[in-house]
């Protein structure tokens, strides 16, 4: 079964441009003489099959790239973890969980809901003088923890993927052929299994230079070495990154996403050989 999957936002948590930044990328970014993919908003994607509509994660820019890409209705959201450019924009999902009886249902690790919950709690407070009276009509569910945990959902598996994100675990997730690792800067040894025979693997590059949470451009070029998925896309990446530059030096089978992208994948293919970790 053929998917398409759409990068909404492809940019770090600061956004490209980054406000007050006078880079070359950041001028780039907003002038109608530069280069239009350099415009970055916050990290999510939209997959899509079966007459289906997923997203995963709803930054702060959820509601412009909902309307840039033309959606009006959603069957689930996925959350990879709880920072703000990945879930303050759940408050948008209002008038897309209307139509649904049991609420849209939206999945996420434990300190993820927890996350959600505390910011948007006038949303999951059940009190009836307490609720709003349009909160969003969600049903939050707890995926568990362990490596491969995993959701059926609409005849489609997704399967956690563990990522490290500095100190902080978080999570990945696999759903047939393509994987999504934003906010990655290591993969811990029991994920690599789960990841073999991938034809599309998207993961974090935010930069040059190494950075303490998240996978520079070298590290991110070494993980794509290692897994050996038939494409790969960079996401989650800052100003310190020109696109055609950048493209024009990365190996032809892996590129820099960029905000309005598609792409095909089969999102249900035979299980898949294991990956051994790296010694």
């Amino acid at each position: 079964m053929q998917a398409t999957l759409t990068f909404l936002g492809t940019g770090t948590s600061m956004g490209v441009p980054t406000l007050g930044c006078d880079c070359a990328v950041c001028a780039s970014a907003v002038s109608p003489q530069g280069d239009a993919h350099n415009r970055r908003t916050r990290p999510s994607v939209l997959l899509q099959w079966d007459g289906r509509n997923v997203v995963l994660d709803t930054g702060p820019d959820f509601h412009a790239q909902a309307v840039r890409e033309g959606i009006r209705r959603l069957d689930a959201v996925f959350y990879t973890h709880g920072h703000a450019d990945h879930i303050l924009g759940m408050d948008d999902l209002r008038p897309l969980s209307f139509h649904n009886a049991e609420g849209l249902p939206l999945y996420a690790d434990e300190p993820t809901a927890e996350t959600i919950e505390r910011i948007f709690d006038y949303t999951f407070d059940t009190r009836s003088t307490h609720r709003y009276p349009t909160s969003a009509h969600v049903a939050l569910h707890r995926i568990p923890s362990t490596p491969g945990a995993a959701v059926d959902l609409f005849g489609v598996r997704f399967q956690r993927i563990p990522v490290n994100h500095g100190r902080q675990r978080i999570t990945g997730y696999r759903f047939g052929s393509a994987a999504y690792l934003t906010d990655l800067s290591s993969l811990p040894d029991e994920s690599y299994p789960l990841l073999a025979d991938l034809d599309v693997l998207i993961l974090d590059a935010l930069r040059i230079e190494p950075h303490p949470t998240h996978s520079h451009l070298a590290n991110s070029i070494a993980i794509v070495e290692r897994l050996q998925p038939r494409r790969a896309y960079f996401t989650h990446i800052s100003h310190g990154l020109d696109h055609a530059p950048t493209n024009a030096a990365l190996p032809p089978h892996i590129r820099l996403a960029h905000d309005g992208l598609q792409i095909t994948f089969d999102i249900d293919p035979q299980p898949p050989a294991p990956i051994e970790p790296p010694s």
